[in-house]
């Protein structure tokens, strides 16, 4: 049995369909759990990785602070309690930025090239599940050299990235996958092509912001022209993606693991735990698939989540519901639902704003709360009537958590990028809604 920072350690592999990968990981972990005298298990999804060992490094760092804290028994309710923990693996996909460039700086010109592009798309093999994608990107690198003069070449391009996706979605969102799907390619290149105001550009430039290996903002956001709002095409069609790929990994497979476990051991308690697009999925797992009974679970804490700040909305248009809404109302958390959030964070605050670009709806509130368009790592779970608005707090200091609730724990001061999730004031946050009795 694997082990990690002291925890039994179990991890579980999904296909990009939202398939258990190796039913044996499946096996051991029910086994295991059975025989062992396991109060609770941690449940951790990671975000966008290239590969599984992005994912397990994740996983041992934030392991790390929560054995600390237990070690330092900052929480003295969780001293007593057996821990277990299942490391979700599944597969997933930076996006283009500025890795991409030599220098990894921005000039004074725009430094998107055609050969950024033919690598951006080059970096994308593998990523996509429909048929021929690999083929169809291909197809689009031989578009590149036309692009900026040939509308045709940019209808064909559009085309070529949009084959590679699923035709309609899986996972609703808001987030302006109608005018992906549906613009035209001049439309699109264009609309994405606009380079945002520096006023309005999410906040790289704040003191203590800094590029992580996690954020991959796109350099199309500062720069104009079709080459950039090609770039830009190439992070709207992967976000499209992974934001497809994680539901079903969610609502199909963890579910279904979960669903097993708790069949097995109804008494041990569930703590589900989603870094970026990982959010989604364990918000999906608890979800579960349409028509289907919710997941039952003891907390759910969403750090710097990739998906609409309305997902957990009653209402937020005057006539829908965020597609997450049931997982409130049919009490499927019983104690709180944590959501750290940072205007720092501008992996989650720039893919949002180019939904605000293909809905030409660019404004002086682009990506903040008042954006249609907005994150939930961004700006927490807007127009959610048991939402409350607090701050991620320092290690020893009260909260008032209480069962059912959303807390918005703003944590500008802590997360200063999107991957920068591993601090002991988090872990000290989540410990304190597990004890909660």
């Amino acid at each position: 049995m694997e082990t990690v920072q002291g925890f039994s350690f179990f991890p579980v592999e999904f296909t990009k369909d939202g398939q258990v990968f190796d039913p044996a990981q499946v096996a051991d972990l029910l086994a295991s759990l059975k025989q062992q005298a396991i109060s609770d298990l941690l449940v951790l999804s990671h975000g966008w990785n290239n590969d599984m060992t992005d994912a397990r490094a994740l996983y041992d760092r934030f392991l790390a602070q929560f054995r600390q804290a237990l070690d330092k028994q900052v929480v003295p309710a969780m001293a007593g309690r057996t821990y277990a923990v299942l490391g979700v693996l599944w597969p997933s996909k930076k996006f283009a930025d500025s890795t991409l460039i030599a220098s990894g700086a921005a000039a004074a010109t725009s430094p998107i090239t055609l050969a950024l592009l033919a690598a951006a798309l080059d970096q994308l093999h593998g990523t996509f599940d429909m048929p021929g994608a690999d083929a169809a990107l291909d197809a689009a690198k031989q578009q590149l050299p036309f692009l900026e003069d040939q509308p045709a070449a940019q209808e064909e391009f559009a085309r070529l990235l949009r084959s590679v996706v699923p035709p309609t979605e899986q996972s609703p969102d808001v987030d302006a996958s109608r005018a992906f799907l549906t613009l035209s390619g001049p439309e699109l290149l264009s609309s994405l092509g606009k380079p945002l105001p520096a006023a309005l550009l999410p906040h790289p430039s704040v003191p203590g912001a800094h590029n992580g290996a996690g954020q991959q903002a796109g350099l199309g956001q500062f720069f104009g022209g079709i080459k950039a709002g090609a770039l830009n095409l190439l992070n709207y069609t992967t976000y499209y993606q992974m934001k497809e790929r994680a539901g079903c990994v969610g609502s199909q497979g963890l579910y279904g693991v979960l669903q097993q476990v708790r069949q097995q051991q109804p008494a041990l308690r569930l703590h589900l735990a989603g870094h970026s697009f990982g959010g989604r999925v364990v918000t999906a797992a608890v979800a579960g698939p349409a028509g289907q009974s919710v997941l039952p679970v003891a907390t759910l804490t969403l750090l710097q989540a990739a998906f609409s700040h309305y997902g957990l909305s009653d209402n937020y248009d005057g006539t829908n519901a965020g597609f997450f809404r049931r997982v409130l109302s049919q009490g499927a958390v019983q104690g709180p639902i944590l959501i750290t959030h940072s205007v720092l964070d501008s992996a989650v605050g720039t893919m949002y704003p180019l939904a605000s670009m293909l809905a030409h709806q660019v404004g002086a509130a682009l990506g903040d709360a008042s954006d249609k368009y907005g994150g939930m790592g961004r700006n927490g779970a807007q127009k959610t009537p048991e939402a409350t608005e607090a701050t991620l707090l320092a290690v020893g200091a009260p909260y008032a958590f209480s069962h059912g609730k959303v807390f918005n724990l703003n944590a500008d001061t802590i997360i200063q990028e999107h991957s920068d999730i591993c601090h002991p004031e988090v872990v000290y946050a989540w410990q304190q809604a597990m004890a909660l009795p």
